[in-house]
């Protein structure tokens, strides 16, 4: 099919209030929503058809405060990095949605599936990290478009939290995510309004 001009500008204005959202309400968000994301998910590209993306829903609130404590510890751990400025405004951003976010997953690569009998990675194993990625940005997008927010939570130790969830030993963390209703809609990036750093463009030098 053809997408008329209208349903391009759509998709447009969908990336471009595609924001890390840190701020939730803790309604609940419908299940058959949640379906429908998971659905969608199911659409990503994935090299070879590997689909190495594995997922898992976080209710407990046990483990949901083993994941805040581990956060902490590696989010206090990121400040010393910084020094002066630069340090006061990373103490002042808000990094993590894990507070009030109803949906949480995380999401592991299986870095050896069987599906896809290993079509397109021989040579770029790489390939089973980016399948993944896209699978999040494609469950990202779909949120927004269901008027959902998404926030990506990566200062987290990747050994730890493949220990805290006892994932097989093939598993590797790729990312941990936040979804529920924004307490605000922006779209202005968070480290863009926070001073952080502005966006460079993209060039396509000529070889």
């Amino acid at each position: 099919m053809e997408f008329t001009p209208a349903e391009s500008e759509t998709l447009l204005s969908i990336l471009q209030w595609r924001r890390d959202v840190r701020h939730f309400r803790r309604d609940p968000v419908d299940e058959a929503l949640l379906d429908q994301l998971r659905a969608t998910m199911d659409r990503a590209p994935s090299v070879g058809n590997a689909r190495p993306w594995r997922v898992l829903r976080v209710q407990s609130p046990s483990l949901r405060a083993e994941v805040r404590a581990n956060f902490q510890r590696c989010n206090d751990q990121a400040a010393k990095l910084y020094t002066g400025d630069k340090h006061a405004e990373y103490l002042a951003l808000k990094l993590a949605g894990l507070d009030a976010a109803p949906v949480q997953l995380a999401v592991f690569t299986e870095m050896d599936p069987a599906a896809g009998h290993g079509l397109g990675r021989q040579t770029l194993p790489e390939a089973l990290r980016q399948s993944t990625a896209m699978a999040i940005f494609t469950l990202w997008l779909a949120a927004r478009a269901q008027n959902l927010g998404l926030g990506m939570v990566s200062i987290l130790d990747p050994a730890q939290i493949e220990a805290l969830f006892a994932v097989p030993a093939g598993w590797e963390f790729s990312a941990y995510l936040c979804i529920g209703h924004p307490e605000f809609m922006d779209d202005t990036p968070l480290l863009h309004r926070a001073g952080w750093q502005e966006n460079a463009a993209t060039d396509w030098p000529i070889r």
